[in-house]
């Protein structure tokens, strides 16, 4: 049984179930997720496009749907009893359902049905309440994680939780072409600012929720017009996941602009970019696999964020920031998300050559510390290590 919520654990688990399957060609795969967990062959129970879910405002207005969907998936766990359980990122929820079997299972001591619970990426609890880390260790068999520093993080605070750093699946999932392209990103660089008159490509990249459409689009518009002044012929392509959201941001773009906006092919897109702009999140790992200057921006509900600054312990929401242990990406939240700091910070990265040469070296850093490729196949092998 396996659980993700969000588009890019969709992706993750259809890449999981694929080593399984080749592994263990005899399994059956049900759970919640989306598209590519349907294509894998995965039987969905429940499609979660609709339940993404961020912030302690969008839980509770979906509040009583979590509900029932916890209560429809304990069920259907219950009904057919899977050997592994394995939550792919979604860790609020995943969380709570896994701690919801385990309650269970403990309730019923002479029940046959023990499943081995996963979790495959880390919750960020190691950047707010960490204390969360001792219920990990309490209801997991094994915690997957992707970003090297947190099996010492957990080692140090709960040392009996079984935690093996696979890896990043990001690395593995690109092409040659796409490799060749990022190796030859600083030759193609040089001669661009070789010629004032090159036009600069821009990729915008505000998120995959309606509301950080909202939020974040307004700033990144304005901020692409001051940069548009600077370099009338500079080109921007905004990449969003879906019609729907490419639907909405037609309707927020009120006045002529030189953008494009495309549906999916992020590395095309930033094979070619000069630099992004970009929401905090998984996508910014992606700029940074291909050596892509950018600047990073959030903002989320007031509410939101009284509650977050209360409990992040980060001083950055930006992971290669994070793996870093410096900034690397210039970084805007909340109030300090304005048009004028996104095109100040934009037009540094276009016009500072010896920064962005720096940036690609502290990126270089940063991806080489993810593993090589391969993580969904050495996740499959320590997933089969519980049951084999």
């Amino acid at each position: 049984m396996l659980i993700a919520g969000e588009a890019s654990g969709d992706l993750l688990a259809a890449e999981l179930v694929a080593e399984l399957r080749e592994r263990l060609p005899e399994a059956n795969f049900f759970g919640a997720g989306g598209t590519k967990m349907s294509g894998a062959g995965v039987e969905l129970v429940h499609e979660m496009s609709q339940l993404s879910v961020v912030g302690v405002t969008d839980v509770l207005m979906k509040l009583f749907e979590l509900r029932q969907l916890m209560q429809k998936l304990l069920a259907a766990a219950i009904k057919r009893q899977p050997d592994v359980i394995i939550g792919v990122d979604y860790g609020g929820f995943n969380l709570r359902f896994s701690h919801a079997v385990k309650e269970y299972v403990r309730n019923n001591p002479f029940g046959t049905w023990k499943p081995r619970i996963v979790q495959f990426v880390s919750p960020q609890v190691w950047a707010s309440r960490p204390g969360r880390a001792k219920r990990l260790a309490e209801d997991y068999d094994l915690l997957l994680s992707i970003f090297p520093f947190e099996k010492d993080w957990y080692a140090q605070r709960v040392p009996r939780l079984r935690v093996e750093f696979v890896g990043h699946p990001m690395v593995g999932r690109f092409t040659n072409d796409d490799l060749a392209k990022f190796t030859n990103d600083d030759l193609r660089f040089t001669r661009r600012t070789q010629d004032a008159n090159h036009p600069r490509q821009i990729v915008l990249l505000p998120g995959s929720r309606r509301s950080e459409l909202k939020r974040h689009l307004p700033p990144m518009l304005g901020a692409l017009k001051m940069i548009q002044e600077k370099f009338p012929s500079a080109r921007a392509k905004m990449i969003l996941p879906s019609q729907a959201l490419e639907e909405l941001a037609g309707r927020l773009i009120t006045s002529a602009t030189n953008l494009d906006i495309q549906i999916g092919n992020l590395p095309e897109a930033l094979t070619l970019a000069d630099i992004a702009i970009a929401k905090t999140g998984t996508v910014t790992m992606e700029c940074a696999f291909f050596g892509v200057p950018t600047v990073t921006l959030y903002k989320g509900s007031w509410l939101n964020y009284q509650i977050a600054r209360h409990l992040i312990t980060v001083k950055t929401f930006t992971m290669p920031n994070l793996l870093a242990k410096e900034e690397v990406y210039p970084e805007f939240l909340q109030n300090a998300l304005t048009a004028e700091n996104l095109a100040g910070a934009a037009l540094d990265l276009l016009q500072n050559d010896a920064r962005r040469q720096r940036i690609k070296s502290q990126l270089a850093q940063v991806i080489a510390s993810l593993g090589g490729p391969g993580a969904s196949q050495r996740a499959a092998e320590a997933v089969l290590s519980l049951i084999m």
